[in-house]
């Protein structure tokens, strides 16, 4: 059974999961919101939405500097209390988003951040893409959607696949966090500095030069 935007809108609405958490949990539930919403508290996932209320105003701003200061990171991450804010499972989740930021580079944090006018741009260009491609015109807007949402995916933090894990979202890993820990944890802001960046120079695969780094 084919998963709708409007049944996932509604899982995460029901549940505050996250998107892609929500898409997953209707595939393996055959779309079935009710058995859906079970799974995803069996995960830990749904019992985050009860804590995404309260107000987060401690945390980190946790540093990730990799191959001698090619790349910089910072990333501000936010919990309820100064307490939590200082254990090493909150500052090891702090260096762990880092370190993914550095390795991934994504450009935003949620989805909800990207600029209409660059969302629009993308969804043109998507769209002349399925043209192109022969599609018939009735079906190239559903594939826009989903061509979309790889766009959000591969840009938007909290949507990109963990590389320590990658079966595992940044999502789902807060969520997790957010249910071991008991607080409600944010991820704010952060900002990715690039040695030479804008710069013509030589392209690396930095995902696998931070993953041999962390896995030495």
């Amino acid at each position: 059974m084919a998963v709708t935007a409007s049944a996932v809108k509604e899982l995460r609405e029901r549940t505050g999961a996250g998107m892609l958490d929500c898409k997953k949990a209707l595939d393996e539930t055959n779309g079935d919101i009710d058995k859906a919403i079970a799974l995803l508290r069996e995960k830990g996932l749904a019992a985050a939405a009860n804590k995404a209320g309260r107000v987060a105003t401690e945390g980190v701003v946790e540093s990730y500097i990799h191959g001698g200061g090619r790349i910089g990171v910072l990333v501000e991450i936010n919990c309820e209390t100064d307490f939590v804010g200082k254990t090493d499972q909150f500052k090891e989740f702090a260096r762990d988003i880092a370190m993914h930021i550095a390795a991934a580079n994504p450009k935003f944090v949620r989805r909800e951040e990207v600029p209409t006018e660059e969302l629009e741009k993308e969804k043109e260009i998507l769209r002349n893409q399925a043209l192109n491609e022969g599609k018939p015109e009735k079906i190239v807007e559903k594939m826009v959607e989903g061509r979309i949402n790889k766009y959000y995916e591969e840009h938007c933090l909290l949507e990109q696949a963990f590389v320590k894990d990658p079966d595992k979202t940044i999502n789902t890993l807060l969520n997790e966090k957010i249910s071991t820990i008991g607080e409600n944890i944010s991820i704010r802001r952060f900002v990715r500095y690039e040695l030479g960046e804008g710069l013509e120079k030589k392209q690396d695969n930095f995902v696998e030069e931070v993953m041999a780094q962390v896995n030495k």
